[in-house]
């Protein structure tokens, strides 16, 4: 839980009084290799603070597994519409590698939210944040080439390109693999 509260002061000031009144709301889990941490079709009820490891959100469609969100340690995954509004997920959210995170009830944030003015805007930030990521990389897919898009992720995520499978890149960047590889290889010979 050190991690996490680390990751709370980064976002804003938050006293060790707050830091009391939020543990109800904290769960520590670890899930497998493979593990569903969100399922299409279930209501977020949770944030995932990832402590270690990484886990991606990703649709399937006619059995093909479209992804759409990585998410590694010291970051948040959910779908924050599902859990704002409680509609249903239209997508999972899958441990990719064994995950360690600290779950947020949303239920007992919620009513840690109305103790202390600290936690609500630690919630403030944690969806700001969150909007703001979604927001670059919506952009990037509006905005860039494939290859573009790849140099970005080199330069701004490098760790992506470390840590995730190249077929799973490449459902990502809206490419097939041998498109990848055709791009990687023409920066390569630059």
């Amino acid at each position: 839980m050190e991690n996490l509260l680390k990751y709370i002061r980064s976002l804003t000031p938050f006293s060790d009084e707050s830091w009391n009144i939020l543990q109800p709301a904290l769960l520590k889990r670890t899930y497998r290799k493979n593990e569903l941490l969100l399922w299409e079709g279930e209501t977020c009820q949770s944030l995932f603070y990832i402590d270690k490891g990484f886990c991606k959100s990703y649709y399937e469609i006619e059995g093909t597994v479209k992804n759409i969100g990585f998410f590694f340690e010291n970051e948040i995954a959910t779908n924050i519409s599902s859990f704002g509004s409680g509609q249903k997920s239209e997508f999972n959210i899958i441990a990719c590698e064994v995950l360690d995170v600290v779950i947020f009830d949303k239920t007992k944030l919620f009513e840690a939210t109305g103790k202390t003015p600290e936690i609500e805007a630690l919630g403030r930030h944690c969806i700001r944040q969150f909007a703001s990521r979604q927001e670059e990389f919506s952009n990037l897919f509006k905005l860039y080439t494939a290859q573009q898009r790849l140099e970005y992720i080199e330069t701004q995520y490098p760790e992506m390109l470390q840590r995730i499978p190249l077929t799973q890149l490449a459902s990502f960047l809206g490419v097939a693999r041998e498109t990848l590889s055709r791009i990687r290889k023409r920066r390569m010979s630059r």
